[in-house]
């Protein structure tokens, strides 16, 4: 059996998954501290199921996306970049939010090196130049480095070769290099490679606390952390790479929707405490966005899902005065503000049931009559209308899978969509989208075809993408590719094709 559990603005769900039968459910307010929220949410499932019973644990958090928000337990970032002479116009750390960039930035290295998209070199790699570099990131004391090389994507032994030097003379340093994170587009995987670095000592804490909460529950088993694209990695591989967790709450939401309504190709349309998620499902996994991807106005390039989110939750604040629901949300206080569990503040769950489309906690003290109730729900639907709108891959209506816990404000019906499904479990979508995952690995490469065979490169290609899900936690063997995209890079000179492959395993699960 496994637990999955995830972590929300409002609520922390935990499940427990026998084979393709959920064994039990239990919510939970999420806690200012996460980490008791999680405790709480095991306690609650454990008082069903024994712990020497469960063979792994599957964890969804917001720890990593929520230090980047508040731009809080971040650690100053040494970057160094290989490219010059040239690639010195836009420095490391161009267009960042300007708290943000003060708060991560460290100090900045322009080296020489770097490649031409075909391998030659921008410059010899100088030796050096990197070893003075390291000796002053050892003397302002420094704890980590992001390394990121121009075309290292084709040819990353610069890169690897400067972590070996930092290593040498800053014992101890935790690197992150650029190719083993990001794809083509030298700013935006340096980006995604400084954010990964900036989050390290403190995704040693979270998955070493995690670790230790598990314990003293008497869960002895490996447990495993939720990636952006619906697969998991092994906590040991979550220390290296917090990063590819920071988008993991919807995609979990929509992984578990696919799993409980049996639909592979379909609109889903997750409601939280704060945010309505709208996402598309293809193949039974979330589609990717195509285009570069913001997290918290930093510009990247590494895969994450194609989610609209929009300010409307259970939580949501409401302002008779204006008509608007959010985007301001009363969060996990939910149930201590909102009118119907004998608080304040005007919710958008409070007008759901007094406009009698979901009955919770006390309805006559809500301050809203039924048709002043309506009206706003109509709003509301409207908006949640134009979300599906905008995500469907065409105008022909497509099914809808309505989950989460705040999913009460949806209607029976929605415009644009051949039918509204709210599978059984609904309201814990999210943590059985973890519990029902498997491990992941991708690679996004360009690799040149020049003297080679197109079946060659394939192979190569597939090796490295199953190599990383193996890195990840993946059993050797079960590993199997489910994605696959190749781009030839026609407007260069050479035979080139840029090639994106994602392989997907069993994990192991060991009592």
């Amino acid at each position: 059996m496994r637990i999955g559990i995830d972590v929300g603005g409002t609520n922390t769900d935990a499940v427990v998954i026998d084979g393709t039968r959920v064994v039990t459910a239990f919510k939970t307010p999420t806690t200012p501290d996460v980490l008791e929220g999680i405790e709480s949410a095991l306690r609650g499932v454990l008082r069903s199921v024994a712990a020497k019973e469960i063979g792994a644990v599957m964890l969804g958090t917001t720890h990593f996306a929520n230090a980047l928000v508040q731009a809080q337990r971040l650690t100053p970032v040494a970057v160094l970049r290989l490219g010059l002479p040239s690639g010195a116009a836009l420095p490391p750390l161009v267009n960042w939010p300007e708290g943000l960039r003060q708060v991560v930035r460290g100090e900045v290295f322009m080296l020489h090196g770097g490649y031409e998209f075909d391998g030659r070199e921008i410059a010899p790699f100088d030796e050096d130049e990197v070893r003075r570099a390291a000796v002053r990131v050892r003397e302002l004391g420094l704890k980590v480095a992001a390394v990121s090389a121009v075309f290292a994507p084709v040819k990353d032994d610069m890169e690897r070769r400067t972590a070996e030097i930092l290593l040498e003379e800053v014992p101890g340093l935790e690197v992150t290099l650029s190719s083993s994170i990001g794809s083509v587009g030298l700013l935006e995987r340096e980006n995604a490679a400084v954010l990964n670095a900036t989050l390290l000592p403190l995704a040693e804490e979270i998955v070493g606390s995690f670790g230790r909460a598990l314990a003293g529950l008497g869960l002895r088993c490996r447990f495993y952390l939720t990636q952006n694209d619906g697969t998991l990695m092994a906590a040991e591989y979550a220390r290296r790479f917090p990063v590819l967790t920071i988008s993991s709450g919807p995609t979990n939401s929509m992984r578990g929707a696919a799993y409980l309504s049996g639909l592979k190709d379909a609109v889903v349309i997750d409601v939280g405490g704060t945010t309505t998620d709208v996402g598309v499902l293809v193949g039974g996994f979330p589609r990717a966005a195509a285009r570069t991807v913001e997290i918290c106005g930093v510009q990247t390039n590494f895969r994450m899902p194609d989610v609209y989110s929009f300010g409307l939750g259970g939580g949501s604040r409401v302002d008779l005065a204006s008509g608007l629901t959010g985007p301001t949300s009363v969060g996990y206080r939910l149930t201590q503000e909102a009118y119907v569990f004998g608080g304040a503040t005007l919710t958008a769950t409070d007008v759901a049931v007094a406009g009698g489309r979901a009955v919770v906690g006390d309805g006559g003290r809500v301050p809203v009559e039924a048709d002043r109730a309506n009206g706003l729900l109509r709003a509301m639907d409207l908006r949640v209308a134009a979300a599906v709108d905008r995500m469907k891959p065409s105008r022909e209506p497509l099914p809808a899978i309505v989950v989460g816990g705040g999913s009460i404000l949806i209607p029976d019906a929605i415009e644009g969509t051949s039918q509204v499904i709210r599978p059984e479990h609904f309201a814990v979508a999210n943590a059985i989208g973890a519990a029902i995952a498997q491990v992941g690995g991708e690679i996004d490469k360009v690799f040149d075809l020049e003297g080679v065979s197109r079946e060659e490169v394939l192979a190569r290609a597939r090796a490295e993408a199953t190599a990383r899900a193996v890195e990840a936690g993946a059993k050797p063997g079960t590993a199997q590719i489910v994605d696959f995209e190749e781009v030839p890079l026609a407007y260069l000179p050479s035979r080139a094709s840029r090639i994106r492959m994602k392989s997907v395993g069993d994990l192991e699960e060991v009592g």
